[in-house]
């Protein structure tokens, strides 16, 4: 669901960004209140892995859509909702400028649609009430699919409002609604499948890193150490990133899918200082538009960009967790 510029207007798309900023400086404000160092690898890490993840277009069968992992469940119910949506943003930022993957207008809807229901909703209303009296592989498969499904159809649906209010005439609202939640129901089923995979390894493996679970779960002895958990993750986003990439789905992921469906293109045009300046700056930073090397259409260039993607999540996380000061240099040492 990464919009692009021509979307949304710049009215909406400065809303959207001083509702998202506001949020995420409410967000440091929390993790900074949390003082917890552990959870600065786990941030950088898990970013890491939602980012390459992402990259993993998966197709919707018998639709010719595909859709991709958001993330911002996986990272709340392992993070809390502040630290992940702090962790998304990082995500978020990084494919916008490095990648040119959704418009930098946009950023602000992007990193609402995507980040807020699956850290906000997600964690506080689905993930922490299944938790409260301890975690199970049930307990975590069912908050996994409800999870996902329910905040990517809320994500699904702010797209199309937020079109709706930018007078995007050639997605009229009642049709692109239509189309919009039942494939984004589908890709959030699948979503919940891979989210609840992820969660039961980290279960199995160190249950104290997810959040919000209850005493006994907290009692359970993991099968590996902290740093071996975080270890296995930083690979899968490495194997993610670098190689299964190369095998994503060429199909449109749902929005342009719905979008060749309502108006028959995925690429809408808008002119205007605000897009033309956005868009300027967007040429400048991505340095790997689409992915993939410039001017070349060399599968490496998808590789590459996968791994340096992920280690530029993991340096831009971890050193804002340092900039902000997320926890006491005294403390850390205890």
């Amino acid at each position: 669901m990464h919009m692009a510029d021509a979307l949304v207007a710049p009215a909406v798309a400065g809303t959207m960004y001083v509702l998202s900023t506001g949020t995420a400086g409410l967000s440091v404000k929390k993790v900074r209140e949390e003082n917890d160092p552990k959870k600065i690898p786990v941030m950088g890490v898990m970013g890491a892995f939602v980012f390459a993840t992402q990259m993993l277009n998966f197709t919707i069968p018998g639709t010719g859509s595909s859709g991709h992992l958001c993330g911002g469940m996986m990272l709340s119910a392992m993070l809390g909702p502040f630290a992940g949506f702090f962790t998304m943003i990082g995500v978020l930022l990084v494919q916008c400028l490095l990648f040119a993957d959704g418009g930098l207008l946009a950023l602000g809807c992007n990193i609402w649609n995507m980040a807020f229901y699956g850290c906000f909703v997600g964690a506080l209303l689905i993930w922490k009430p299944f938790m409260k009296k301890g975690a199970s592989r049930a307990k975590i498969i069912a908050a996994s699919i409800i999870g996902c499904v329910l905040t990517l159809q809320m994500g699904a649906f702010s797209v199309t409002i937020e079109t709706l209010l930018s007078g995007i005439t050639e997605l009229p609202f009642s049709v692109f609604v239509a189309t919009m939640q039942p494939i984004h129901l589908a890709i959030g089923f699948v979503e919940g499948l891979i989210t609840a995979a992820v969660l039961v390894f980290v279960y199995e493996a160190r249950p104290e890193l997810l959040w919000g679970v209850g005493s006994e779960t907290k009692a359970k002895e993991g099968k590996l150490s902290f740093k071996n958990t975080i270890a296995v993750i930083a690979v899968l986003a490495a194997i993610c990133g670098g190689i299964v990439s190369l095998f994503a789905s060429a199909f449109p992921d749902g929005l342009e899918w719905s979008m060749e469906q309502v108006a028959g293109t995925s690429e809408l045009e808008a002119t205007g200082g605000a897009y033309e300046t956005a868009a300027g700056i967007q040429e400048t930073t991505s340095l790997l538009p689409d992915y993939a090397f410039s001017n070349s259409e060399s599968v490496l260039g998808t590789s590459f960009s996968g791994i340096v993607g992920a280690i530029v999540v993991v340096l831009i996380t971890v050193g804002a967790c340092y900039a902000f000061k997320f926890f006491k240099k005294k403390d850390a040492l205890n």
